[in-house]
């Protein structure tokens, strides 16, 4: 199928899993063109094909975010569809994890750098000038509520997340005039491939969610996703500068302890 030029063009970074894979899926239902950036080859054509048997569109652009090819190959398909509407910086990761920051080193915190910040400066540079000149765009940053709250064996990640919340502020009031606008989701305990339940619960916690999530579950990835399509429609036109929690009320609740036999930190209620 002929990409439809007069659809909305969303760019999703990671858009072929988890999170990443709903955003693409709500967005391409609602009638945007995506371009589905991922660095499985395997899912990434596995999600377009999803979108495309259910009637939308999907261009993929396979290769890792952080590589200044990925971002050119990102822009030129951009540029090939002829507008950019949405722009949605999906891509972060924790690992590589060190069990602590003495124990981490400079090349475990440069690969962080990339993978959470430097390709959100990048893939943003490269795509910000055709929405100012169109006098229009949305830009969704992911960044986690870690950044927050503190999370104490992984300050490298939660320090770079920090990163792109302010630079979510910074650029919103940059971009404003131009009709452009920023924000930001911050995800907790997302239900993933990456962070199944099962690893999240690690077997001790089982039915005492209530206790550590508000809403008493863990999320989906349809539930950021959501968040995400709202802040990028015109029904958030009035919104920017901004992160939002998703994260079922556990930063307004939770917070880290050592464990009671010292062997780490939790913030995972134990069974009595």
């Amino acid at each position: 199928m002929a990409p439809d030029r007069k659809a909305r063009v969303s760019v999703v970074t990671g858009g072929a899993l988890g999170i990443g894979g709903a955003i693409s899926r709500r967005l391409a239902a609602s009638g945007d063109l995506v371009i589905l950036n991922d660095i499985d080859p395997e899912a990434a054509e596995r999600t377009a094909a999803e979108i495309t048997a259910s009637g939308g569109q999907a261009v993929t652009v396979i290769g890792d975010v952080v590589e200044d090819s990925t971002i050119a190959r990102i822009t030129e398909a951009a540029r090939e569809a002829g507008r950019i509407d949405v722009l949605v910086n999906n891509v972060g990761d924790f690992r590589p994890a060190a069990k602590s920051f003495q124990d981490s080193t400079s090349d475990q915190w440069q690969r962080l750098y990339e993978l959470n910040l430097l390709h959100v400066f990048k893939l943003t540079h490269a795509l910000l000038p055709t929405m100012i000149e169109q006098g229009y765009g949305s830009i969704v940053n992911n960044s986690t509520v870690e950044a927050f709250r503190g999370i104490p064996q992984h300050p490298v990640y939660a320090a770079f997340n920090a990163g792109v919340s302010a630079f979510t502020r910074s650029l919103a009031v940059a971009t404003g005039r131009h009709g452009v606008r920023v924000n930001a989701i911050a995800p907790d305990l997302a239900n993933t491939e990456q962070t199944p339940v099962e690893w999240m619960r690690r077997g001790y916690d089982e039915g005492l969610e209530h206790t550590w999530v508000p809403l008493a579950r863990f999320g989906e990835p349809d539930d950021y996703a959501a968040v995400v399509a709202f802040l990028a429609s015109e029904d958030a036109r009035f919104i920017t500068g901004h992160t939002i929690p998703v994260d079922g009320g556990t930063l307004a609740a939770s917070g880290w302890f050592v464990r009671a036999d010292d062997q780490g930190w939790t913030n995972r209620p134990h069974r009595a």
